[in-house]
């Protein structure tokens, strides 16, 4: 135990160790004076406990066991999506969380993430670095992640839905996939996208009553406001335009902490969770938000270094597919919030409120860990 312990990168882990620290203070700040959440710092650092504990637990787990069960694993979220869809809470009109003793939450498709990485990973590794092949690999891999993207989809959760496929495209394209097959895949997604526009565009009005009949309408009002905000509905251009000037009012170094206009506070929904980075930009100004990005730079860089030294192929698509996930999460939720995104839940990675969220994403710092940890051991099961 004490020789795995010593290859841990502990740069990785006093970088999750500052975002605890950031988020715990962005949270405080966000929820003061909310009548709609209190912050709870018992219930705060029990989850933080949690989510540590199961960093270290991840880390310590040959993750090739994880590899070998990996269809188990995949069968297991499946269940859980259809299982949340049927018998789910209901929030903002989207049947994602189960309610837990203690007043927790579980996200299932959160949880989907990390399957599909390890799933995808397994069925990529078999072709040890040759290229893929369309019908014996991009398909089924593509048919793999495309039944859970399906069912997240009409939760309605439309950000973690679009996760999954920037996962597959980031592991397939690290996997060895043909140029040919990738300008078809980019060509057939382009015109599928303008297909969609123009259908949204031409028919909005028939869209919008579907929708709305099935409680779903805020899927119409984001693409709207993303689309074309200067006709969409003035309530829904609310939280972009705020967080914008929240953002703005920050300046070079911000208003500081728990004071200034605190735009965050009286405008911008949820600014403890997906709308988090606004309450840092206010606060903490332009410096501040640099300091965040350049903490997720580095620990990005550290997981692309681990992945290049690892020899195994496995191990090496697991690595990508989380790079992938926070890469695209974290500039989808500051994209959203200064309007070069549409606005999507996606929350900003160990930062937002959320503790599904947190708990999967340090059991995703913890197989990368397990990784570096375990690669050259031989394999003893």
């Amino acid at each position: 135990m004490l020789h795995k312990f010593k290859k841990i990168d502990f740069l990785i882990v006093a970088i999750l160790l500052l975002f605890m620290v950031i988020s715990t203070l962005l949270v405080y700040s966000a929820t003061l004076g909310d009548m709609n959440i209190q912050f709870d710092l018992n219930k705060t650092i029990l989850i933080y406990l949690i989510a540590i504990l199961a960093f270290l637990g991840v880390t310590f787990l040959d993750y090739r066991a994880l590899v070998k069960i990996a269809p188990y694993f995949y069968i297991t979220g499946l269940v859980l999506l259809v299982t949340v869809y049927l018998f789910g809470m209901d929030i903002n009109g989207a049947k994602s969380w189960f309610q837990l003793p203690g007043g927790l939450q579980f996200q299932p498709a959160e949880l989907m993430k990390l399957i599909l990485i390890i799933v995808v990973a397994a069925f990529l590794a078999k072709r040890q670095g040759e290229p893929l092949l369309f019908t014996t690999d991009v398909l089924p891999v593509g048919t793999i992640v495309l039944v859970p993207f399906v069912m997240v989809l009409i939760q309605p959760d439309l950000g973690n839905a679009i996760i999954f496929i920037v996962i597959l495209i980031g592991m397939l394209w690290i996997g060895n996939m043909k140029y040919t097959h990738f300008l078809i895949g980019l060509l057939i997604a382009i015109a599928g996208l303008a297909v969609i526009l123009y259908v949204f565009t031409h028919y909005h009005e028939p869209i919008e009553k579907y929708f709305s009949d099935r409680e779903k309408a805020h899927w119409v009002a984001r693409i709207d406001t993303f689309i074309d905000p200067e006709s969409a509905d003035k309530n829904q251009r609310y939280q972009v335009e705020n967080s914008i000037k929240a953002i703005g009012s920050g300046g070079l170094t911000g208003e500081k902490y728990l004071k200034g206009t605190s735009v965050h506070r009286s405008f911008i929904p949820y600014a403890y969770s997906d709308s988090v980075f606004v309450v840092l930009a206010e606060e903490f100004g332009f410096v501040g938000s640099s300091i965040l990005l350049l903490l997720y730079f580095v620990l990005i860089y550290r997981m692309i270094l681990i992945s290049i030294q690892c020899h195994d192929k496995a191990g090496s698509y697991i690595i990508v597919g989380i790079v992938s996930m926070f890469v695209f999460q974290v500039f989808e939720n500051v994209g959203m919030l200064i309007g070069i995104m549409p606005l999507t839940g996606i929350t900003l990675p160990f930062i937002s409120y959320g503790g599904t969220s947190l708990l999967i994403n340090m059991m995703s710092i913890g197989l990368v860990m397990s990784i570096r940890v375990h690669q050259e051991q031989q394999v003893t099961f």
